[in-house]
């Protein structure tokens, strides 16, 4: 994953495999919790599945502020990036 444009195609295809969300649902954005119907729990196992995709250790704090695929796309990218 190089760009952002990266970052979001991957977690397009995590949600959609883990969270059974159309392709369509999931834009930038798009409202974790309204528009997708994520919950808590999801979001933690969210944190775990991008910690696995990218090697590096996600803070729960750091998520705390997501709201949005944007939001987590910007995340994960400079976690890449760091």
């Amino acid at each position: 994953m190089k760009t952002k444009q990266d970052v979001y195609n991957v977690l397009q295809q995590l949600m959609i495999k883990e969270f059974e969300l159309d392709a369509e649902q999931i834009q930038l954005d798009a409202n974790l919790y309204e528009d997708l119907d994520l919950d808590s729990i999801d979001a933690v196992d969210l944190v775990v599945k991008l910690r696995e995709l990218t090697g590096k250790k996600i803070e729960p704090d750091a998520f705390k502020a997501v709201r949005t695929v944007g939001n987590v796309v910007d995340q994960v990218y400079a976690l890449i990036e760091a």
